[in-house]
This record gives structure tokens, sequence and C-alpha cells, in this order.
């Protein structure tokens, strides 16, 4: 079992999902249960799968749910992309999210590459 409060990697995506709570106030009411809803979910999907890795009894099942963490990254990243092109949010916006998912996508893999070679030992 690891601590969650330990690893970057899950702070890093707490700070990324209040960030993106903060970017959906001005959203529309309309999208509520649309596109505000699913981006809600994939970005709290990330820091919750690695939280659930983090506490299994394996460092193979831990892989598994970074890997699933690793998946809400790339839907969290096209629905900024499409919440952009819908005018949602700022290109500079978009840009500043996309960035920080795409460090976490980095940290995860990062991480991931660490535990299969403790695996192989």
């Amino acid at each position: 079992m690891h601590n969650i409060k330990e690893l970057k990697v899950w702070r890093k995506s707490i700070e990324l999902s209040t960030d993106i709570y903060k970017a959906l106030i001005n959203f529309p009411a309309d999208e509520k249960y649309g596109l505000t809803s699913q981006i809600k979910r994939s970005a709290i999907s990330i820091p919750s799968n690695i939280a659930e890795g983090a506490g299994r009894n394996s460092n193979k099942e831990f892989i598994y749910f970074l890997g699933i963490a690793n998946g809400s990254c790339f839907e969290l990243l096209t629905q900024i992309v499409i919440a952009m092109k819908l005018e949602l949010i700022s290109i500079e916006e978009s840009k500043d999210l996309s960035y920080k998912i795409v460090e976490i996508q980095k940290m995860i893999y990062g991480f991931r590459q660490k535990l299969v070679k403790e695996i192989k030992k």
C-alpha cells in the first residue's frame, strides 16, 4: 500500500480537479447534465483511481488503476478541446488545463514504469 498524500501525482491531480471545477463555473446551465457533468466525472476519476490503486494490495493492481487514471486524462483532454471549440472556455484556459493534464499523464507513465521495475525485481 502507498500513502496517497505522499504521491505527487495524486496531489497534482487533486489540484487539476479543483482547477477544472473553477473553469466550469461560467458554463451555461443547459450544459449541467451534458458536457459539464462529463468533464467533472473525468477530472475526479483521475485522483480517485490513483487513490484506489494506492490502496490495493499489490503494485500490479496499482498499475492497473494508474492505467484507468491515464485513460481519464485522455477523456478530459478531449472534453477540454470540445469545450474550447464551443467557446465555453478560452483558448488560453484550454492550453493551461491541457498542459496540466499532460503533465499528470507523464507523471503517471513514469510512476507506472517504476512500479513495473519493482515487480520485475
